[in-house]
């Protein structure tokens, strides 16, 4: 039982970290970027990745170690939904990692670099977007652990 509970109390923790850092990124494209806003950026998305890496792991934790046993959630379709948004999640989060490291590097090479208002836009839109996902997450897995398989 005491694995149970600190896979789950792990889980929850990653979670509100994630969010945590997700909503800081959005805050952070909001205003003006200049040298200092890209690489509080940049970090927020290394651990943003980091904790969504720790987040999968301890996630398949508790499907094989935990109380409910993996039958429970290998055969619940809300866990294959949530699952697939989480990857959905994960995929629509390269793009910002990628310009983020993008415009690092530029700000490196050029010290008065500032990245183009367009595509500080079109990333503040993508990183609300993963927000929402991660909101209907959170309903899939309040669906998941209420109503298990059909």
């Amino acid at each position: 039982m005491l694995t149970d509970l600190l896979l789950a109390a792990t889980h929850h923790l990653l979670v509100f970290a994630l969010v945590s850092m997700l909503v800081a990124e959005s805050i952070l494209l909001r205003g003006p970027i200049e040298g200092g806003v890209l690489q509080r950026l940049a970090r927020l998305d290394a651990g943003y990745g980091g904790c969504a890496g720790l987040l999968l792991l301890i996630g398949l934790g508790r499907v094989w170690y935990g109380m409910k046993g993996h039958d429970f959630y290998l055969h619940n379709p809300w866990f294959h939904a949530k699952l697939g948004a989480y990857v959905l999640v994960g995929l629509l989060s390269i793009l910002p990692t990628v310009r983020f490291l993008r415009w690092r590097k530029a700000l490196s090479l050029n010290p008065g670099y500032l990245p183009d208002a367009g595509e500080v836009a079109k990333m503040r839109g993508l990183v609300r977007f993963e927000l929402v996902l991660i909101a209907a997450i959170f309903v899939l897995a309040a669906s998941m652990a209420r109503y298990g398989g059909f």
